[in-house]
């Protein structure tokens, strides 16, 4: 390798970081007025607080012509579970109404004990299934990198719902371990490498299949516990009984969670479909896609996405509020967001005026170059439409009511295109040629994928 320097250090292909780069970077910084005034700045005061546009902020008013929502957000505390509560809150909306309450939750916790149990035994059937591959090939390594986290997918909680039904938030509240799961996902993750480890040897003896899973069991075992120590036990009955809006008192009796899906949770969630905006050339628009090892129920069908163009996702989600359902949907929520404001616009920080540096990669570079990827899941319930065009969204999250407005936040549509990434939408909305699509097989994407990311 050529290791020449040139006149100008700082410009030099050299390996090493030399004196004379470093000299040169601390005269350049020293004689730029601008950048010690701001270093002065900032060396006092958050960058964002120096970087936000108050422009942005005056012409963001919390005010939309459509607006579903009258009810409060719920709070996932210090947890990954945005996925299920989106998930439930789409539900809820539909119960709210049947039963005619002002509000109502399903338990989160309840799905948060399955979904465990659920990923526990999907990534030890994965450990089973890649037992010939060395401990640090990649696929391995992400396998047990973590295990048992909190993220999730629009189908993993369909396929939750699905398999052990759900139950009023008062039949199984929440816990200190479902609002903090740090401690319980160690807990859980020693057990996952444990078992893992044991699984590995037993195949290295040839010890079968039967063997295998027989330690697999023994593993599920401890993890079952283990949520029950944390979360508590589930119920398999709930006692069900309400009184509505208007006073009548309607008492239910005992059901089983699956009984009280199918009577009380109306939303036709198996009718949904995963759209997402993935602009990178390996991901054409109109092609289908997985990721290998992603879900949480064995015997469940397969996550699927269909990619699509970014307007064609705005225009659905539009129409989608426009009759009265909100969508739940999936961004890159740390991005260009203010939390007590409870704003995002792709250009609410201004960091290169700040830097005086270049922060232009496009959507697909910042994918490609892990920049960027699906980190929270929401749920829009509001829009502002202006001759027929949106300019800002309304969004429930779940973070509690003390950030944004009572919990709610404000997305401009200049961000919407930048960060976002997916949405649930049931079939009818989809035009002819994205339903003929989704018949298509999907190219399976490794399980490292950044579309893959919201479950991790």
């Amino acid at each position: 390798m050529d290791n020449d320097t040139s006149t100008n250090p700082a410009s030099t292909g050299t390996a090493a970081l030399t004196q004379e780069s470093l000299d040169e970077f601390r005269r350049g910084f020293e004689a730029d007025s601008p950048k010690k005034l701001l270093q002065n700045v900032v060396t006092q005061h958050d960058v964002n607080d120096v970087a936000l546009s108050r422009s942005i902020v005056a012409e963001s008013p919390h005010s939309f012509s459509i607006m579903l929502d009258d009810w409060s957000v719920t709070n996932q505390a210090r947890s990954g579970r945005c996925w299920m509560f989106a998930g439930l809150n789409v539900c809820r909306t539909d119960t709210r109404n049947l039963l005619n309450v002002k509000d109502f939750e399903f338990s989160q916790n309840y799905l948060m004990f399955w979904d465990k149990l659920e990923r526990a035994n999907f990534v030890l059937e994965a450990i089973i299934e890649t037992a010939d591959r060395p401990s640090d090939d990649r696929t391995v390594s992400f396998l047990l990198r973590n295990p048992i986290n909190d993220g999730g997918q629009w189908d993993m909680f369909t396929a939750l719902v699905n398999k052990h039904g759900v139950v009023p938030k008062t039949s199984m509240p929440e816990t200190e371990s479902s609002g903090n799961s740090g401690r319980m996902n160690s807990s859980l993750n020693y057990q996952m490498r444990q078992g893992a480890q044991r699984i590995r040897a037993a195949y290295a003896d040839e010890s079968g299949i039967d063997e295998m899973r027989r330690i697999k069991t023994e593993v599920l075992k401890v993890a079952y516990d283990i949520l029950c120590i944390h979360l508590g036990t589930p119920p398999t009955t709930v006692d069900w009984q309400w009184k509505d809006k208007d006073g009548v008192f309607t008492r239910a009796g005992k059901m089983t969670p699956l009984e009280f899906a199918e009577k009380y949770l109306p939303t036709p969630i198996d009718d949904y479909v995963s759209l997402v905006h993935d602009p990178r050339a390996s991901s054409p628009i109109g092609a289908t896609f997985t990721v290998d090892y992603l879900g949480n129920v064995v015997d469940a069908p397969p996550i699927k996405y269909l990619n699509i163009d970014i307007q064609v996702m705005k225009d659905i989600a539009l129409k989608m509020l426009q009759d009265g359902k909100p969508v739940w949907m999936g961004c890159d929520t740390g991005k260009q967001m203010h939390r007590d404001l409870g704003l995002w616009d792709a250009e609410l920080f201004d960091y290169a005026s700040v830097y005086g540096a270049d922060f232009s990669m496009d959507k697909a570079a910042r994918l490609e170059y892990q920049q960027t990827s699906m980190t929270h899941a929401m749920m829009f319930t509001g829009v502002d439409v202006v001759d027929g065009v949106p300019r800002r969204w309304r969004v429930e999250n779940s973070w509690d009511d003390k950030v944004g407005n009572k919990g709610f936040f404000l997305m401009n549509d200049s961000w919407f295109a930048e960060y976002m990434f997916e949405i649930a939408v049931p079939k009818e909305y989809l035009p002819l040629e994205l339903l003929a699509a989704l018949a298509r097989e999907p190219v399976v994407l490794p399980a490292w994928d950044p579309m893959g990311s919201l479950a991790g």
